[in-house]
């Protein structure tokens, strides 16, 4: 069964319109909260650890992993003349980098106050270096930083698997150094965030092909690190399930894998930009025939012309049910797939069209 808690139209989306409604719903500035559909499939990140992820059974020291983990995620504080906010960040080099959520820092996107918070509560001045709201991802320089720092270790979130154990750690609701424990509970899981509507005039949605995990995260993790039982950084923060209103964690939270920070990132500290694939098609959610079979698939029904769809052959009424031999089995999980890749990447798309299932080889595009 399919809940919505708040429809958010994701026209437009990476050139992947949703004609069906995501859901949305904003607990506060620094922490957003989305609304799940289904799988993905993520891509290695370069420079990052293959190393295997333990599981629940190792029997984790979780003492040991804070001790490490602490002093490399700080707080981050924000005030300029559109409001102020707060949320986590993770240092990612001795030299100062920094990254936290777009939503954290973006009233300062314009001019502003920005200070950087360590774990023994020292504090610096930090400038924005980038950031992408469509993937919800922002690089911080830290100003004058002290020669101390300690960068987190990444690892590639491709060597998760659902039920290992995971740490969240951030600021929540203020409160400096915390951490929670929980399980990988779902993986590839599409969320969409957004505090507008795009339709109204409002900001781009986030779509994330995300991390779901039972740790606590609450406003103000946002940014924040999430850690397997070796003290690596698998995820980063980002938003939570509610019920409703003003409310926090549920037990559903969800985290950004770090092949796509690292992607995120390196464009924004290479190019200053981050471009973002672009299939070219307009899609819903829809029940197709495939092989005598009916599944749950994302359904084309336009296709832009001269788009990376169109000159890999995808027509109207094609039902994309993978990518990648990963399941597809909404709009909001084709979008969230495509989001997640990088421009130029070869794709193969498996599709149902006329009762039939076919795989189709796609070179993503760049979104205009």
């Amino acid at each position: 069964m399919r809940r919505s808690l708040t429809a958010l139209a994701l026209a437009g989306a990476l050139g992947l319109g949703a004609c069906s409604p995501g859901t949305t719903q904003a607990s506060d500035s620094s922490s957003p909260a989305t609304q799940p559909s289904a799988r993905s499939s993520t891509q290695p990140a370069s420079g990052a650890s293959s190393a295997p992820i333990a599981t629940a059974s190792d029997g984790v020291d979780w003492v040991q992993v804070a001790k490490k983990v602490s002093p490399s995620v700080v707080a981050i504080s924000v005030a300029s003349n559109r409001g102020s906010s707060s949320g986590s960040g993770v240092v990612l080099d001795a030299k100062g980098q920094v990254v936290t959520n777009h939503h954290v820092i973006a009233s300062a996107a314009q001019g502003g106050q920005i200070l950087v918070t360590l774990h023994d509560e020292r504090v610096f001045d930090a400038r924005v270096v980038g950031s992408d709201a469509a993937s919800d991802l922002a690089v911080l320089q830290v100003v004058d930083p002290p020669a101390d720092l300690a960068p987190l270790e990444v690892a590639s979130s491709n060597g998760l698997v659902v039920g290992a154990p995971v740490m969240a750690v951030g600021n929540p609701l203020g409160l400096a150094g915390t951490v929670t424990t929980g399980i990988v509970s779902a993986l590839n899981r599409p969320v969409t965030a957004g505090d507008q509507d795009p339709s109204s005039g409002g900001g781009e949605p986030v779509v994330t092909n995300a991390i779901q995990t039972s740790a606590a995260v609450n406003p103000g993790n946002s940014g924040g690190a999430l850690v397997d039982a070796q003290g690596r950084l698998v995820g980063i923060n980002s938003s939570i399930a509610t019920l409703g209103q003003g409310q926090g964690n549920i037990g559903i939270s969800f985290a950004i894998t770090t092949d796509q920070m690292e992607s995120v990132v390196d464009q924004i500290t290479t190019n200053g930009r981050v471009r973002h694939s672009n299939l070219g098609v307009m899609v819903t959610d829809a029940v197709v025939q495939a092989d005598g079979d009916r599944k749950w698939a994302a359904g084309i029904t336009q296709v832009a012309s001269g788009s990376a769809a169109a000159t890999a052959g995808i027509k109207p009424r094609d039902g994309v049910i993978a990518i990648d031999g990963e399941p597809v089995d909404s709009a909001l999980s084709l979008i969230a797939q495509v989001r997640e890749r990088a421009v130029g990447t070869k794709v193969t798309l498996t599709i149902a069209r006329a009762g039939k299932q076919q795989d189709v080889d796609v070179t993503l595009g760049a979104r205009p």
